[in-house]
């Protein structure tokens, strides 16, 4: 009887070990799982838009997950550190839980395969069709609480909050919308897969990425800090260079099934 317990307590004790051991040691992106489903992406509210958020068309979307803030300084400096990357400067706001600014598309797109390479699952940017479905968290109005602003429920220049138009805001300082997602309206731009076209006529309709356009400029959603009200909307568009570095962008992570 000695022996199976010693044998016993030899197999506790090693998966223990390994348990501890095969967990990655840096921090990783908390996830939502968004649900399928199927929206009008694109223009649907009454407030104007751009040419670029029309045509408004059907889009399908499979079950994902979505990290609920956008990626910190704290997650995006156990990259740069574990690859030799000179780190990204927080403009002395400070770093920690603040979302990482100043990193262009490919320095995202670079976080997310060594993520990836880490941890054994695979995390990408999410889709364009993603971004705004997970945004909208089945609303079809400019913001996912309505069409007004409001006051002090998103980090914008005009926005009424402590950080608007001045700096960051520590990642989920305003509440979540209605899928568990914070800051998807403001402080930090966010980019996303898809390449930019300059307007919808094409556009794939099943949540996939859309590959083809202007791949030289990426999409770029939420509106940040330093913007006005009208490009927080859920369906307003940016676009930039894939090397640009603003202080207004950042990212969050996405991860299939």
């Amino acid at each position: 009887m000695w022996r199976i317990f010693v044998v016993l307590t030899v197999l506790v004790s090693c998966w223990t070990v390994y348990s501890v051991y095969s967990q990655p040691r840096i921090p990783i992106p908390e996830m939502v799982v968004i649900p399928a489903g199927s929206f009008q992406m694109g223009c649907v509210s009454g407030i104007d838009c751009d040419s670029d958020e029309k045509p408004v068309h059907e889009v399908k979307i499979d079950s994902f997950a979505m990290s609920k803030y956008e990626v910190t300084f704290k997650e995006y400096d156990a990259f740069t550190d574990a690859t030799g990357r000179e780190r990204v400067g927080d403009i002395g706001w400070g770093r920690g839980l603040r979302p990482v600014i100043k990193v262009s598309w490919e320095d995202a797109m670079a976080y997310t395969e060594w993520l990836t390479s880490q941890t054994g699952d695979r995390y990408r940017l999410p889709t364009e069709a993603e971004w705004e479905y997970a945004a909208r968290a089945g609303s079809t109005m400019a913001y996912s609480w309505g069409d007004s602003i409001g006051r002090n429920r998103a980090n914008c220049r005009d926005c009424a909050s402590l950080w608007g138009g001045e700096r960051t805001a520590l990642v989920g300082s305003f509440k979540a919308n209605g899928w568990g997602l914070y800051d998807m309206h403001g402080n930090v731009r966010e980019w996303v897969q898809d390449c930019y076209n300059s307007n919808y006529e094409g556009a794939p309709t099943d949540g996939t990425a859309w590959l083809t356009g202007n791949c030289d400029g990426r999409v770029k959603r939420g509106g940040s800090w330093n913007d006005g009200p009208w490009y927080l909307r859920s369906a307003n568009r940016r676009t930039h260079h894939t090397e640009f570095r603003l202080y207004g962008d950042g990212f969050r992570v996405a991860r299939s099934f």
